[in-house]
This record gives structure tokens, sequence and C-alpha cells, in this order.
């Protein structure tokens, strides 16, 4: 018996549409596994927020950021770590952000086929992936063994460290954004390379640079292993950048694992604080960029 044309185009048809419901089958398949990870991320998040508030805001008292923290039972606060976490965190980013932001320029606009600048780039993912407490354990040979004691500037030494390869990173994967057709307009109206770069390039890609340095400011704002080596902490108030320096993620270390429930409130209540405080610079350094684009 031989095959129609009738035939012949019915069967195509059911192929067509068995090859389409098993496109759309696929399709709500991983949509669901979609949806049902980013409700695990948001339950997660919430969950960690959650815990964090009801726990921190018990201690958050007038009391508490105004007086330094003393031994168990005396009613003591968080005002040295919280300067201490301002001081270390502020240098670390403005030592680590200019040489960052440089260094990403160079990669992107310069270093095209450079071997050294591959190398740059490869030790700059290297610092990138390695555990923080290999930079405080470097810093304590480079900066504390040889003085003889622990310091501030030994801590914003090795926060500044870590800042430089994530604004690094984000510089130069920003700037490789940034259309060709912008830098070779600015060029043909005979600007020279440095002022095509500066004034478009990195205008262009300030969003995106802003959120490198946020990134930075957020990991070092917790970091604790290079501290517990470098400015190791201080129950007594001091500014010095020489001496033992308090911060907020040492409090936490130091306090969280106490048997006095005031200190294990403060380890709370510091925990609340470095989020609080990241979450308002993101805050603040956004609405400035998205008031200058009016």
């Amino acid at each position: 018996m031989s095959t129609t044309m009738p035939d012949l185009a019915s069967a195509a048809h059911r192929r067509h549409s068995g090859l389409l419901r098993r496109r759309r089958n696929i399709d709500h398949v991983v949509t669901a596994l979609c949806a049902v990870a980013t409700f695990i991320v948001l339950a997660a998040l919430v969950s960690i927020l959650f815990t964090l508030v009801s726990n921190g805001i018990r201690g958050l008292t007038f009391s508490t950021l105004t007086r330094v923290t003393t031994p168990p039972g005396n009613g003591g606060g968080l005002l040295n770590p919280i300067i201490g976490s301002i001081i270390q965190t502020a240098m670390a980013t403005l030592i680590g952000t200019p040489v960052g932001l440089l260094a990403g320029i160079y990669l992107a606009e310069y270093g095209a086929g450079s071997q050294i600048a591959n190398a740059v780039r490869f030790v700059s993912d290297m610092l990138l992936s390695a555990p923080s407490i290999l930079v405080g354990l470097f810093v304590y040979l480079i900066l504390v063994a040889p003085f003889g004691h622990f310091s501030g500037i030994a801590g914003v030494a090795a926060l500044a460290i870590l800042v430089i390869p994530i604004v690094v990173r984000t510089t130069e994967d920003m700037l490789r954004l940034v259309p060709l057709s912008m830098r070779e307009a600015a060029a043909a109206l005979g600007a020279p390379r440095w002022k095509v770069i500066m004034l478009v390039s990195v205008r262009a890609a300030k969003r995106g640079l802003m959120t490198g340095v946020l990134l930075a400011i957020a990991r070092i704002a917790g970091e604790t292993a290079p501290l517990l080596f470098t400015s190791l902490g201080n129950l007594n108030w001091s500014v010095s950048l020489g001496q033992p320096m308090a911060s907020l993620p040492v409090t936490i270390y130091q306090y969280a694992g106490s048997a006095y429930d005031d200190w294990v409130q403060l380890a709370w209540t510091s925990a609340l604080l470095i989020t609080a405080g990241v979450l308002l610079i993101n805050i603040v350094a956004r609405v400035g960029l998205r008031g200058e684009d009016r």
C-alpha cells in the first residue's frame, strides 16, 4: 500500500506536535527548578536576617553604642570595636581601592596580550580565591613579628590586600563591557587615550566600579581571621594605629562562645551593626549614583 501526501503531512504534524510538547514540558520543569532554588535562597536569607535582627536588636541601646567593652557583668558597650572597625575598614578601602582601580584599568585598556598583564591577572585571581587567614599570616610575618606586637596598621594592611583583587577583577570586567564604539567616537574627536579612558570608559562603567568597591567593603567589614593575626583586638579604648585595635568581627569571635550572657548579647549586636553598616553604605552609594545620572 502506497503512502499518500495527506498521511505524510499528518505524520509530520504529529512529530512536530510531540517535539513542541516535549520542549514545553522541559521548559516547565526547568522553570519549576529555578523557582524552587530561588525560594530556597530567599528562605535562607530571610531566616538569617530574622535570626540576626531578633537576637541583635535587644542589645542595641544608647549605652551599647557609647560605652567601651568591660569585664562581664559591668554593662560594657561596643564603642571601641565600632570605632576600630570604621578606622580599619575606611583606611583599607582608601589604600586598596586606588591600587585596584589602576591595576584593573591597566589590564582592560593597556594590557591586551601582555605577559605582565597576564601575570598580574593570575596573581590577582590567586589572591581573590586565597583564604583570608593566609593574608593575615603574611602580614603577621612582615608587620607584627618584626616589631614584636600587634597593631592597627597591620590590620589595615591585611584588609587592604583583600580589597585589591576584588576591585581589580570588577574594574577589568566592567571596562571590557564598555562598547568599543564609544572609545572610537571619543578618539575620533582627537581626545588623548588617557582622557578617553577616564572620561568615557570609566564614566560609562562607574556603576559596576562602585559595585566592586562595595563588594570589597562588605567583605573586609566582616573579616575576622586576618585581624586575629594583625590588630588582634583591644578591650580598652585605643585609636592608635601602632597599638592593638578592637574591631566588631573580632568581638563577635571572642564573645559569641562566651559563658557570659552579656558578652554573647554584644556579639549578636556586633553582627547586626556590621550588616546594617554594609546595607547603609550600599543604599547611600546607589542613591548618590542615581542622583548623578539625572
